[in-house]
């Protein structure tokens, strides 16, 4: 059987099979069958994007990852900084001015904030916002706060819903192989930790979103094990859970980063890119939900991505600073991002986190 046509029946590639795709199909003809599987997953025209804000509760972050400009060791006092609850009441405000109502909330490894300091952050936060909706953490903050704490992962998940937690990022994912982990992020939880977290999460019925980052020091083949990773997982959630709601690929952003000054990085090229969004299609047979990042690509690449399988433009980001402080300088707001789906022959679809219409 022809891979594409396994592909098309929804039938789990082999790394190998979707190897073979992603670095000889033609381009139209993987991008015509990954549109083929975007509209048996998603029918009709539509295409998602959201109104949420990023806010990063902390600088303060012992990862040493190399292509982040954002963190601060905690002994830099000079730049670090916690955001204050008067900080929050002005960005919410904006956010629910600008019709939104979700923060996306991370911030780094801080190495002396406890489960208690994110249990007290939630609740206040929920208090004082019964509508806010809380797109918090990720895998690898959740494995440091459990190693912190001497839990299990289940546990401070747990808590952390107790608290507020609405729903949980991808983030940190980057690649899913230890090998490029110890190079890229080497203080960060490794892959098998990320899983697990991701995992419990499934089990708890908490929706979540996949990611992966690259354009570093990964190979080709890594990146199809890291989507198998995720589809293999994905494949595992109790058949009552949403699992990963959505997967997300973005190029690193590399200005001014160690990652730049140690390694000879070569710019994802526009071609690349469609072409991994489209190979993502395929391989994540079971993931519905595939996000073109008009963030770091800018809107025609993110365009075209709606032609090769993408059915979701992510959110407006009224605030984004780890990636702006390594070269990112797109913008959009909701008329930019409402007209950039249509002038591609879509439909604009507001949605919330768990990919209920708004509006459109």
């Amino acid at each position: 059987m022809n891979i594409l046509t396994k592909a098309l029946q929804l039938i789990p590639l082999s790394e190998d099979e979707a190897l073979t795709l992603y670095e000889h199909a033609p381009t139209d003809e993987l991008m015509d069958a990954a549109a083929a599987l975007r509209r048996l997953h998603v029918p009709g025209n539509g295409v998602s994007w959201q109104i949420d804000r990023n806010v990063n509760y902390t600088n303060v972050c012992i990862s040493g990852c190399l292509f982040c400009n954002f963190h601060c060791k905690p002994h830099e006092t000079d730049k670090s900084y916690t955001t204050t609850m008067a900080e929050y009441d002005e960005k919410i405000a904006t956010l629910f001015a600008k019709g939104g109502n979700q923060l996306l909330l991370q911030g780094g490894l801080h190495p002396a904030y406890r489960l208690p300091f994110y249990e007290l952050l939630f609740r206040t936060l929920k208090t004082r916002y019964p509508a806010l909706k809380l797109h918090a953490l990720g895998p690898p903050e959740v494995a440091h706060i459990a190693r912190l704490e001497k839990c299990s992962y289940r546990e401070v998940l747990q808590r952390l819903m107790a608290a507020g937690l609405d729903s949980l990022p991808g983030a940190g994912a980057e690649i899913l192989i230890d090998r490029v982990r110890k190079i890229i992020s080497p203080a960060k939880p490794d892959a098998q930790a990320w899983l697990d977290v991701m995992r419990e999460a499934h089990r708890l019925k908490l929706t979540t979103s996949a990611t992966m980052l690259i354009g570093h020091i990964e190979t080709n083949r890594e990146r199809i094990r890291h989507l198998l990773k995720l589809r293999d997982l994905q494949a595992e959630k109790p058949e009552s859970a949403a699992g990963f709601l959505n997967f997300i690929c973005w190029p690193v952003q590399t200005r001014g980063t160690l990652l730049a000054q140690r390694y000879p990085l070569k710019p994802v090229t526009p071609v690349e890119y469609i072409r991994t969004v489209a190979i993502s299609r395929i391989v994540l047979n079971n993931i519905k939900n595939i996000q073109a990042s008009w963030l770091t690509v800018g809107r025609d690449t993110a365009q075209v991505c709606l032609h090769a399988g993408a059915n979701d433009m992510g959110s407006i980001m009224i605030e984004e600073n780890v990636l702006a402080s390594a070269g990112v300088s797109y913008r959009m707001d909701a008329e930019g991002i409402r007209q950039t789906i249509r002038e591609a022959g879509f439909e604009p679809w507001l949605r919330n986190q768990q990919y209920e219409l708004i509006a459109n």
